[in-house]
């Protein structure tokens, strides 16, 4: 049975998972697992510059990446991001209810949320176009897009290696790591 999410007992189990995949995986780590997710919220919290653009931004945002299983992700996946006033509280791999709970919650196949990434997909437009949905108040989002880009610079930045360029058996590593986190944490 899955621990609770928001109790001190998932958050504890959760982190010392992040601590043990950092210390056996090598970078650059794999987009959405929770080596990654760690990674780019220390890039968030420690960024003036994100600061300075989000200082009038409060909510969280969650990224929900829909499921592919030919590339391991075999459930949808949700990327909580705490955001407020220019701090970043947290980035989490989170349950499906909580991520669908968020104030903002921007939905896209892999390949867009690859896009945007890569920088080649503008992450507002592609929610004006319907390349990615949003559940939330657009007009926040689009006054709020210094910091909404700048975001996607961070995550861009940290290099990472996407699942539709691992090999058969590291796809079968990142479904094994997601199961195994969906049995324990409900994600």
């Amino acid at each position: 049975m899955a621990l609770t999410y928001g109790t001190e007992e998932w958050e504890k189990a959760y982190l010392e998972l992040v601590k043990e995949r950092q210390a056996t995986q090598s970078k650059p780590y794999i987009m959405g697992t929770p080596e990654w997710v760690a990674q780019y919220e220390e890039l968030v919290q420690n960024d003036a510059e994100y600061k300075e653009a989000a200082k009038d931004w409060e909510g969280s945002v969650v990224i929900k990446i829909l499921a592919k299983p030919e590339i391991g992700l075999d459930d949808d996946l949700y990327m909580f991001m705490d955001l407020w006033h220019g701090d970043c509280r947290f980035i989490r791999i989170v349950p499906p209810e909580v991520g669908e709970s968020g104030d903002y919650v921007i939905t896209g196949e892999y390949e867009r949320w690859k896009s945007v990434m890569a920088k080649e997909l503008d992450t507002v437009k592609a929610m004006m176009q319907g390349k990615l949905k949003l559940k939330g108040d657009l007009p926040s989002i689009v006054r709020a897009v210094k910091a909404a880009s700048r975001l996607v610079d961070l995550s861009a930045s940290t290099n990472p290696r996407f699942p539709d360029e691992l090999s058969p058996e590291e796809i079968e590593d990142l479904r094994k790591l997601l199961r195994e986190a969906k049995e324990k944490f409900g994600i």
